[in-house]
């Protein structure tokens, strides 16, 4: 995979580009392929052009880092000081928060130059992003092919080359999913070690935001920028990573031990399978010793995730009211029936699913039967990974156990659906970090991708697993022949 972040940015400190220049070139991209794909849900230009205008001067002066002057995009659920943040659901049609997420402060504190929000599924909940109030964002490889969820416009957007990388949120795969039907890189972070100030909430104790780019360097040097402790969130953590991105390139796999577990492969389209196990030789070839394990525990995954994600989405969605901010229907005869009213028409179908969900585990007489029960499980599965890291480095897995949907694939239930997250919320609930690496495509050409798991905080340690398998595995997928990348 191509790495954009440093070229550019190189472009620009050399004086062959401006960032004016560059930035322009990216809004004129998305202004002719954005009606294409449907990756953004509203854009920032004017800001976007005095933000280059000043990251010029930064550059002139220079001071510049590796993101400055550099485009990128947001996931329509991260704010950003007076810009749109709708989550992509009607119910907050017209919010424009009054203050900056941190990743954002931190990234604009280095001159990045935000070009708009992306296409997400409503609230983040979903596998495909056509739960948006927008219309579904379309996959780049194809576009009669879904891009994946819930952070599936970033996805479309970086791999259509309409930004560089862009920041999405992880609560149950939302960010390696999207990558891996897209063919590009999605990093999902240790749970603490990215401040969450500023997104806005799905499953507090599962969100965690994440980087989508073209390559393992740009998502190394983004992440070095965006993570680190912030007391304006509580479940930030103060750990020190270094330069992760200093780091790439800088050994090998030698001596590495790498878990497989068969479980994380059951069920899982044999494409997937076989191209994974290939990975798996290649990794074996150049030294790493492979170590099968065996995590029972994954089985129990999936009903864990979806009980305590639809929890705290009950709890965390009740404070749209219609009163506050966001829509509010035209005709009620009291507060209860403007409230009632304000739910019906604000809210998709898929949320009020998950709402009910939520409140029903959560309800007198089923709260100890189900939700207390998924968080004691939750303690199991989380004790069972540390315990598996005492025997490998890392884990390799598929990121899902399919390519990309078509569009409007239902399957015969929204179970299904849900299905679709087997293979990644146990990295959400254990709170581990992983990186999600495209391997090759399928037979439809479609990108099939690999998930490398480490321990917490392990960051350095699946990058630079990752790092190595993309410079050196000659079947991967190929660049998308897109936007603007120069």
């Amino acid at each position: 995979m191509k790495e954009i972040i440093a070229p550019l940015s190189n472009l620009l400190v050399d004086g062959e580009i401006s960032s004016t220049e560059l930035t322009q070139k990216y809004i004129s991209a998305i202004e002719a392929d954005n009606k294409k794909y449907n990756a953004y849900v509203s854009t920032t230009f004017d800001k976007a052009l005095d933000s280059a205008k000043n990251a010029d001067k930064i550059i002139a002066e220079g001071k510049a880092t590796v993101l400055t002057g550099i485009p990128m995009t947001l996931k329509d659920n991260i704010c950003s000081d007076g810009d749109l943040t709708t989550c992509c659901s009607k119910i907050l049609e017209g919010f424009r928060p009054y203050y900056d997420a941190t990743v954002w402060s931190k990234l604009k504190a280095q001159g990045a130059v935000m070009l708009g929000k992306t296409n997400m599924d409503e609230f983040a909940m979903g596998s495909t992003s056509e739960t948006s109030c927008y219309g579904a964002p379309l996959n780049p490889r194809n576009t009669a092919n879904v891009t994946g969820g819930s952070s599936g416009g970033v996805a479309a957007a970086v791999c259509a080359g309409l930004a560089p990388y862009g920041l999405g949120s992880d609560t149950g795969g939302s960010v390696r999913q999207p990558a891996s039907f897209c063919g590009i890189v999605g990093l999902k972070p240790t749970y603490g070690a990215v401040s969450r100030y500023g997104l806005i909430a799905y499953g507090s104790s599962l969100d965690q935001i994440g980087v989508l780019s073209n390559s393992v360097m740009d998502s190394a040097l983004v992440f070095d920028t965006i993570c680190g402790v912030d007391e304006k969130d509580q479940t930030s953590v103060n750990f020190n990573f270094g330069s992760i991105a200093d780091s790439l390139g800088k050994t090998d796999v030698k001596g590495m031990k790498i878990g497989v577990a068969q479980e994380y492969f059951d069920g899982i389209n044999d494409e997937i399978k076989t191209a994974i196990f290939d990975a798996i030789k290649f990794y074996e070839k150049n030294g790493a010793q492979i170590v099968d394990i065996k995590l029972p525990v994954l089985k129990q995954a999936l009903p864990v995730y979806y009980i305590i994600a639809c929890a705290e989405a009950s709890s965390n969605l009740g404070r749209y009211d219609g009163i506050r901010y966001g829509y509010r229907p035209e005709s009620f005869n009291n507060v209860e029936e403007m409230i009632l009213k304000t739910r019906t028409e604000g809210f998709g179908d898929e949320i009020k699913r998950r709402i009910m969900l939520g409140t029903y585990v959560l309800s007198s007489g089923y709260y100890d039967a189900y939700y207390k029960k998924a968080c004691l499980l939750r303690e199991n599965i989380t004790a069972d990974f540390d315990e598996i890291f005492s025997e490998c480095d890392i884990i390799i897995a598929p990121t899902a156990p399919n390519t990309a949907f078509p569009l409007n694939f239902k399957g015969a239930s929204p179970v299904d659906m849900y299905l679709s997250d087997i293979a990644t919320v146990p990295i959400n609930i254990t709170g581990v970090p992983a990186i999600s690496v495209p391997v090759k495509n399928d037979s439809n050409g479609l990108p099939i991708g690999m998930q490398i798991i480490g321990k917490k905080f392990s960051e350095k340690t699946i990058m630079n697993a990752a790092y190595f398998f993309e410079k050196n595995y000659k079947n991967g997928v190929e660049d998308f022949e897109g936007g603007v990348a120069l």
